[in-house]
């Protein structure tokens, strides 16, 4: 590792960061130092110096954190009483970073979900914050509490608001393989989603391009209703594709059926313009076909 090595703390090493960090590894071999957090303090992770936080108390190890100059929040806010609910980061740590006068970067791992339903119509960041439900609204309460930071601190806060991630072991074709995949139908129903090598791209590219107090969508160029992607991923796989069933008769969880609740097609064009970004998978199936090759 070099002398003067970067170094990322990940609140949370949860899939997309994991992804991130094997980017820097693999396109800046060397230059990075990582440590992050772990509801668990039995988890293990090669050569990232990890410690335990479940948002209920400390860091054990501030000192840790007061050694990053770039930091990765991909733990989402909480529901439940008052004195747990919300960013559970901004709640224990807020005070440690923004007394950090050597961060260069902080990103936030927010959803497209703070834009609500929009009955199938674009959406880019400049669009109204408007949550459709309480798991959309804690995640605009937090941006707005990391914003805040930002405004009153200098804190160099940017948030990434993403789609439906996939990518390894999270796609159609595990699912299918699986048993567990189904075509509910819902007329004019529209997903936009972006796979994890494109999530940890951006971020890097964010990372070399500072700005702080920016909003990013993440997502690919081409939104689709979700019952076409399950059947293009088993045309892949030589099967035949479950039948499409109403939603209402689909037997869906409440928290799946959520997600139904919302149609938008979700514009990309700040992270290509404003970052230099060209997305590895610009859609899904561009995407697919790499995760066959994976299988």
């Amino acid at each position: 590792m070099a002398e003067n090595a970067k170094h990322l703390f990940c609140f949370g090493l949860g899939y997309s960061a994991q992804a991130l960090i094997a980017e820097l590894r693999r396109n800046q071999p060397g230059q990075w130092r990582f440590s992050g957090t772990s509801r668990s303090a039995d988890r293990v992770y090669p050569d990232i110096e990890m410690q335990p936080f479940d948002g209920g108390g400390r860091l054990p190890q501030p000192d840790i954190l007061q050694s990053a100059d770039h930091v990765l929040i991909s733990i989402p806010p909480n529901a439940g009483p008052p004195d747990k609910a919300g960013d559970p980061v901004l709640r224990q740590c807020s005070d440690l970073l923004a007394g950090h006068g050597g961060l260069k970067w902080l990103g936030y791992l927010s959803t497209t979900g703070v834009y609500g339903d929009r009955q199938g119509d674009w959406v880019d960041e400049q669009a109204a914050i408007a949550p459709s439900h309480d798991r959309g609204q804690r995640r605009a309460d937090a941006e707005a509490g990391w914003l805040d930071l930002w405004r009153r601190h200098g804190l160099p806060v940017h948030l990434f608001r993403l789609a439906g991630i996939y990518g390894p072991g999270r796609n159609a074709l595990v699912s299918l393989r699986q048993g567990k995949a189904h075509r509910a139908v819902k007329p004019g129903q529209v997903f936009s989603r972006i796979h994890v090598a494109d999530v940890a791209a951006v971020l890097a590219a964010s990372m070399a391009r500072p700005d702080p107090g920016a909003a990013y969508n993440l997502a690919d160029d081409e939104p689709a209703p979700p019952q076409d992607v399950v059947a293009h991923a088993a045309g892949l796989l030589g099967m035949e594709p479950p039948p499409e069933v109403p939603l209402e008769q689909a037997g869906l969880s409440p928290m799946a059926l959520s997600f139904y609740s919302e149609s938008k097609r979700v514009a990309n064009d700040r992270i290509k313009r404003d970052l230099g970004v060209s997305l590895r998978y610009p859609t899904y199936r561009d995407g697919l076909a790499a995760l066959l090759r994976e299988l």
